[in-house]
């Protein structure tokens, strides 16, 4: 799918911890969704776009503290809409 080698995919295993692809009873990797979409990230900022693995890793965590604000942000939106909602009732 990605035309690489089994050592770079254990590498960048051992490299970014959020890459955790299960393993079956035979010892082969069985990837996710969620392991793919990762590993086309790391695969298309290190080898396409050049970026070292700490650099790599670093916009990850951005994206992923982006991420996690946006969650917060919608379900704070949610809970905003049912207070008011609430208070109109009353």
């Amino acid at each position: 799918m990605f035309d690489v080698n089994p050592s770079l995919i254990r590498f960048w295993e051992r490299e970014f911890e959020q890459l955790s692809p299960k393993k079956n009873g035979r010892g082969n990797r069985v990837f996710n969704r969620k392991d793919l979409e990762l590993f086309h990230k790391i695969h298309h900022l290190v080898k396409d776009k050049g970026f070292t693995l700490e650099g790599a890793k670093k916009i990850l965590r951005e994206k992923r503290s982006e991420e996690l604000e946006e969650d917060v942000l919608s379900k704070l939106t949610h809970v905003r809409a049912e207070l008011m909602a609430l208070v109109g009732r009353i």
